[in-house]
């Protein structure tokens, strides 16, 4: 991809998925706060902003210090999301002063959906692909997430349940199943009024990684973004994900850190 092309793609993600998500589920909130986005009533809180935030200094090291302390208020953990290239470039280093910890770094990936429309890879004998909107598909998605990561993911399962309530056209989720399991799971996020819509999800339990699952996936929610006239793709991809994607066509335009602020134990 040329340096201009890149440009064009990195231009188009800043301009158009660092607002707010459309039709919040119930109980979620968007708040704005002078630059951010503040995102209110999910598992934690979620702070995000444009590339360029306007304050530096002690006023940024204020507003930091609000979104710290507004969900402090709460007894909250709040996630900052931060961009590579995101200016004022000493953001993170101010978020730490703050008390805020990076966790893993992504890839923040963009392909063309009808490019990733046309992959089609067979997948296993006996592993069939579903959409699914019923709230016990969702509590098995959640099930199989806590056994990939050995924690408790029961708060996805109220995420997507509110999601599909909220509004059902801009989310769609599908399972791979084996003999009636949940194998993997993965979601598209449609972005309205943009050009965008986000893959999500993708964890696959261990017995069925490297088997094609997850770029199966890829192309079932390609196809139906592709329908729908989406023309961008978007994925924050782990290490893991990042090279199956860019061996699809998704090409790098920055990387994203959350930083995580958490209320003291007890």
């Amino acid at each position: 991809m040329t340096e201009t092309a890149a440009h064009t793609l990195l231009a188009a993600y800043d301009d158009e998925m660092r607002g707010a998500p459309p039709a919040p589920p119930a109980g979620v909130t968007y708040e704005q706060d002078g630059p951010l986005l503040r995102i209110v009533g999910q598992f934690r809180g979620f702070v995000s902003g444009p590339r360029d935030l306007g304050v530096d200094g002690d006023a940024l090291d204020r507003l930091i210090a609000r979104q710290r302390d507004f969900f402090a208020g709460r007894g909250e953990a709040v996630e900052w999301k931060t961009r590579a290239h995101d200016i004022p470039a000493d953001l993170t280093d101010r978020l730490r002063a703050a008390g805020f910890v990076p966790e893993e770094r992504e890839t923040v990936l963009v392909g063309r959906a009808a490019d990733m429309a046309g992959h089609a890879p067979a997948l296993p004998d006996g592993v069939t692909l579903r959409r699914v909107t019923a709230d016990a598909d969702m509590r098995r998605i959640a099930a199989m997430e806590s056994a990939v990561w050995e924690d408790d993911w029961n708060w996805l399962a109220e995420d997507l349940i509110g999601r599909v309530a909220a509004a059902p056209d801009e989310i769609a989720v599908y399972v791979a199943e084996a003999d009636g399991e949940v194998v993997c799971a993965a979601w598209l996020a449609f972005r309205a009024g943009t050009g965008f819509a986000s893959l999500w999800g993708g964890s696959t339990l261990a017995a069925w990684r490297r088997k094609g699952i997850y770029r199966a996936l890829v192309a079932e929610r390609a196809r139906l973004a592709a329908a729908r006239d989406v023309t961008y793709l978007h994925v924050d991809a782990s290490d893991d994900s990042a090279p199956i994607l860019r061996r699809l066509g998704f090409h790098a335009v920055t990387t994203t850190t959350p930083y995580v602020w958490s209320p003291p134990a007890g």
